[in-house]
């Protein structure tokens, strides 16, 4: 028991570390769930204190809290939020109750011990931290409020960062013409920057996508209390809550028409999710092609150089490798993992609660931290950086033997494809093998069979 004090619950008394802001309701979830030893992760549990903080206003607001202890919870809360340490006060696991009970009442054990020191009083964190609210409300609060921070400051901004960066790319590759390939197999010419367009146009329907489930996101749970009826919160805690909340963000958020379906299901968390598992499709496409158009630089495309960053192998001197499309490609991989588990705990909404909320949380708030930092990196150390070996496509693009499709119109296809074959085996310019089987003027082959205008 040395270096241990003894706290107290509803189910009696429990040794604590002597020095934890936490309380008995707090161990007892780390002695229980010793599963991942792995915590929740910031942004969410800055989402929980910052309930705590906003719930706090309001019932002063509303004349429920006494002005002292409002005042003492709102600084404990604002204490944490500055505290660059604040995951330490938030040990327990993410894989704990489904409802994420000992994850709200190690917020309000934290909070209530530093409002305590604050009021010179006690601040209760079931009656005064916890006041109107449940964990059933404020658990999936917290969800939609990390989430929709993340995706309006980190997301959203990262991918208008890298469509910004792949059009300024695209605008300096006009002139660069190489051969477009279906089924990885040679086919018609593209330029570089009609490559570079269609990667940005992509990457804007997915931002279109994702601000189009924002107004769902900014829809809370919070009054709902245990099960949505809103037991024991004021009758006006929920709208003035939303209110007070959309103050403190710079978000508009409102109190859901029917708060039961934000306590019972986890509809928009998977929504966001499976959109998350869209971009992922979007970036690691971009990822590949980036990779296969970088491959060689003697044994494969070397159409393009990615910026050298490191070395790429501890045996092989010299060797270089596609680090940002690959890392990109991993957290594309594990987006859509952490896709697949939401999905299955979207399920598990049995009657009135969710309870895969924690798991839940952890994977939503990861998957957009991980596509946040890997967007940027694709536009800044791959996409921008990237330069173009124009000796390479103009050379490959020359014995493209699928520029005789030019031809087409004038000599049909069976011509065009006697003339292709003959190309490919004796690995000769298509001009020079059409000047020798057809009757059409050189100068006329060499405007038919021009890149740029076929583009």
């Amino acid at each position: 028991m040395k270096n241990m004090r003894i706290e107290r619950d509803s189910m009696g008394k429990l040794a604590v570390p002597e020095n934890a802001l936490y309380g008995a309701q707090t161990q007892r979830a780390l002695n229980n769930f010793p599963i991942s030893f792995r915590p929740l992760p910031k942004p969410f549990i800055e989402a929980l204190v910052t309930i705590k903080l906003v719930a706090a206003h309001t019932n002063h607001k509303l004349k429920l809290l006494e002005d002292d202890v409002a005042n003492a919870i709102i600084n404990a809360c604002n204490e944490l939020l500055d505290d660059n340490e604040l995951v330490t006060h938030f040990p327990v696991d993410i894989f704990q109750t489904g409802s994420g009970t000992s994850s709200n009442m190690n917020a309000n054990e934290v909070i209530a011990t530093l409002a305590s020191r604050h009021a010179k009083q006690t601040v209760s964190p079931n009656d005064h931290v916890n006041y109107g609210q449940s964990s059933n409300d404020v658990i999936p609060t917290a969800i939609h409020l990390s989430a929709a921070l993340l995706l309006a400051h980190e997301l959203l901004p990262a991918l208008a960062h890298l469509v910004k960066e792949t059009k300024s790319k695209a605008k300096s590759l006009t002139d660069f013409i190489k051969t477009g390939r279906t089924h990885l197999m040679d086919a018609m010419p593209i330029s570089l920057e009609q490559t570079l367009i269609c990667w940005a146009n992509q990457i804007e329907e997915q931002i279109t996508l994702l601000e189009n489930i924002q107004p769902s996101l900014h829809s809370l749970a919070q009054g709902g209390t245990a099960v949505g009826t809103g037991v024991n919160a004021h009758p006006a805690f929920a709208n003035e809550f939303a209110l007070e909340l959309s103050q403190y963000t710079g978000i508009k958020f409102t109190s859901d028409d029917n708060l039961f379906t934000r306590i019972s299901s986890q509809d928009t968390a998977v929504s966001l999710s499976g959109q998350l598992k869209s971009l992922s499709v979007t970036l690691m496409k971009i990822s590949n092609d980036l990779r296969w158009m970088n491959s060689g630089p003697l044994a494969g495309l070397s159409e393009i150089s990615l910026e050298a960053l490191q070395p790429g192998s501890s045996i092989m001197p010299g060797k270089v490798n596609p680090v940002i499309p690959e890392a990109t490609a991993m957290v594309c991989a594990q987006v859509i993992g952490n896709d697949a588990a939401i999905t299955v705990a979207g399920q598990s909404g049995n009657f009135e609660l969710n309870v895969m909320l924690p798991m839940i949380a952890n994977n939503l708030i990861n998957s957009l931290m991980l596509l946040s930092n890997a967007s940027r990196l694709l536009a800044d150390k791959a996409i921008k950086s990237f330069t173009v070996n124009n000796e390479n496509i103009t050379r490959t693009l020359a014995k493209n033997p699928i520029l005789v499709t030019a031809l087409n119109p004038v000599i049909g296809y069976l011509k065009a494809a006697e003339i292709a074959k003959i190309a490919y085996v004796e690995k000769r310019d298509i001009l020079d093998v059409a000047v020798e089987h057809t009757d059409i003027d050189i100068e006329e082959l060499k405007k038919l069979l021009d890149p740029k205008r076929l583009i």
